[in-house]
C-alpha cells in the first residue's frame, strides 16, 4: 500500500486543510521542518521518510482564481527525479492535463468538484494513458461535490462504476469533511467500494490519523492512502511508515 503525503498550496505557501474550509486554512506547523516552504516539505518528505510519491494541491487553481500562480513551484518539484508528482490544480479538461503532464508532472488529478461536464470524465481517458491520470471522487459528508449537475446527482457507487466503464484505473476517495481531522475514514464506503470494484486501484484520503488506521486500511485491499495531518504532527512517523513496508500483508 502507497502512503502517499499531501502538499496544499495556497498563495505560495503549504497550508494546514481542515475539513475543506480553505478560508481558514493557515500555513502549515510540521515537525518534519520549519517552514511552510512548499519544497522544503516535499524535501523533508522525501529524506526524513522516504515517501517518493507527493500528491500536490493547487487550491487557487481549485477554487477557480485564474492561471495557476504555482507553476513555477510546481515545475520544480517535477524536475525532483527522486520525486513523482501527482498534481490536483482543478483540470477538468484534455488540454489542461496535457499541458500539465508535458511539464513534468508524474500524474494529473481531475477532480469531481471542479468537473464541469460529466461527457469530460468519458473523454479525458481516451486521449490520455490511464497510467498518467487520477480521479479524486470529491465528497462532502457522502454527498458528491462537483460542478457538474448529473454528477453531483450520482452516489458514489455509481460515478464508480461509471469510471470504471470509461476506463478510468485510479480513483481517490475523498470526503473533504473529514480532512485536517482525526475523525478516521468512511469505512463503510472505501469497504463498499473495495468489494464492489476490485479492479480499480482505490486510494482513500480524509480523517486518516494514526498507524493503526494505516493498517486497517491496508487490510481493506486499498492501493495507497493520502495524509498530511499525522505527518505534520508526528503521529505517524518514519517507524511506522518503515514497519508498513515491511510487513506485506
Amino acid at each position: 500500500m502507497r502512503v502517499i503525503p499531501v502538499i496544499d498550496l495556497l498563495n505560495g505557501q503549504a497550508v494546514h486543510a481542515m475539513r475543506g474550509e480553505r478560508e481558514n486554512y493557515r500555513p502549515v506547523k510540521s515537525v518534519l521542518c520549519n517552514s511552510p516552504d512548499p519544497l522544503d516539505l516535499a524535501g523533508a518528505f522525501r529524506d526524513l521518510l522516504r515517501l517518493n510519491e507527493l500528491y500536490v494541491a493547487d487550491l487557487n487553481a481549485i477554487q477557480g482564481f485564474g492561471q495557476s500562480i504555482h507553476r513555477d513551484l510546481i515545475a520544480a518539484l517535477a524536475r525532483d527525479e527522486k520525486l513523482n508528482i501527482v498534481l490536483d490544480a482543478g483540470l477538468s479538461c484534455i488540454t489542461d492535463v496535457g499541458s500539465w503532464l508535458e511539464l513534468g508532472i508524474r500524474k494529473a488529478v481531475v477532480g469531481a468538484e471542479t468537473l464541469r461536464r460529466l461527457d469530460a470524465l468519458w473523454e479525458i481517458p481516451t486521449q490520455i494513458e490511464s497510467d498518467r491520470l487520477v480521479f479524486s471522487l470529491d465528497m462532502r459528508h457522502g454527498a458528491i461535490l462537483s460542478k457538474c449537475p448529473e454528477l453531483r446527482a450520482m452516489g458514489p457507487m455509481e460515478v464508480l462504476e461509471q469510471l470504471q466503464s470509461a476506463g478510468w484505473k485510479e480513483v481517490i476517495l475523498l470526503d473533504l469533511s473529514r480532512v485536517g481531522t482525526a475523525d478516521g475514514f468512511d469505512r463503510a464506503l472505501v469497504t463498499a467500494a473495495v468489494d464492489r470494484f476490485p479492479d480499480l486501484n482505490l486510494l482513500a484520503g480524509g480523517g486518516i490519523a494514526t498507524p493503526v488506521q494505516l493498517s486497517e486500511l491496508k487490510s481493506l485491499g486499498v492501493a495507497g492512502v493520502l495524509v498530511a495531518t499525522s505527518l505534520h504532527g508526528g503521529i505517524i512517523t518514519s517507524r511506522h511508515l518503515s514497519a508498513l513496508r515491511a510487513n506485506p500483508h
